[in-house]
């Protein structure tokens, strides 16, 4: 079994101030028995036409001492965090829209380049990744993906063919549908589904983070009023709630999708 937080944290123009949220919301975390902790997108560095406004406006030295001071929180803690950052990448022509893992030794250990950018983001503010992302923490397979990725079927599909237990996805939208894909995508794929949204973008009917089980329905989730908060959940393979949806549909429609559609593991 493994506690999973999801987050939903304040995102300003201000790495400093978001940096503060995170950590906060990762100590509430930590106290309630969380082994890993999930953020919204951008929820370090602020998201392209929210808070950034221009790339020359981003200060990376602070984005990087921040993501350092998160990184160092978590090795004290002993929790793995992952968090929406924009990267500035190494030759790419603009920087990519990126989770960040970080274990609970505090070591950054991986990077997840969202791929399936909007037309907008792909003309005139990210460069696309190319690969998923698969990661473990106590015997858990997570997989990760970013916002409009979610109208995207073959990204869960893939990360069920991958054997994720669970993806970590990290939204920054007041689109309630985004909700209702993710609890479809959850139970098509019986896979565990975190959703983290951004407080602003939680409240007056919009999308509060949540937690969904491998059969589609809601386990827990942030309050709908919006503000900063977790949920927790645990992922427990023997919960009797999920015997059929992991023991039965899950290797059912694996090998039926590979007798009929050819897509293999």
């Amino acid at each position: 079994m493994l506690r999973l937080a999801s987050a939903q944290s304040l995102i300003t123009a201000d790495p400093h101030r978001n940096g503060e949220h995170i950590r906060a919301l990762m100590r509430e975390a930590h106290a309630s028995g969380a082994r890993l902790v999930h953020f919204p997108e951008g929820a370090l560095s602020g998201y392209v036409k929210s808070e950034i406004h221009n790339w020359n406006d981003v200060d990376w030295d602070l984005v990087r001492r921040e993501l350092d001071l998160i990184a160092r929180l978590a090795g004290r803690l002993g929790i793995w965090t992952v968090l929406g950052c924009n990267h500035p990448g190494e030759s790419a022509q603009r920087p990519y829209n990126s989770l960040v893992v970080i274990s609970d030794g505090g070591d950054v250990v991986g990077r997840y380049d969202k791929r399936c950018c909007s037309f907008t983001e792909l003309s005139d503010w990210y460069t696309p990744g190319r690969s998923p992302l698969v990661f473990e923490v106590d015997g858990f397979r997570f997989g990760c993906a970013i916002c409009i990725e979610v109208q995207f079927p073959e990204i869960f599909l893939e990360y069920e063919r991958l054997d994720a237990d669970c993806v970590l996805f990290s939204a920054y939208s007041d689109e309630p549908m985004f909700g209702l894909l993710a609890r479809a995508h959850a139970e098509t794929s019986c896979l565990w589904v975190s959703v983290s949204n951004p407080a602003q973008c939680s409240g007056r009917g919009g999308l509060a983070s949540c937690l969904i089980g491998p059969d589609g329905d809601v386990i827990g989730h942030c309050s709908e009023e919006g503000g900063p908060a977790i949920v927790l959940a645990d992922l427990d393979r023997d919960d009797p709630r999920f015997a059929v949806p992991l023991q039965k549909a899950r290797p059912w429609r694996r090998s039926a999708r590979e007798r009929y559609f050819g897509l293999r593991g």
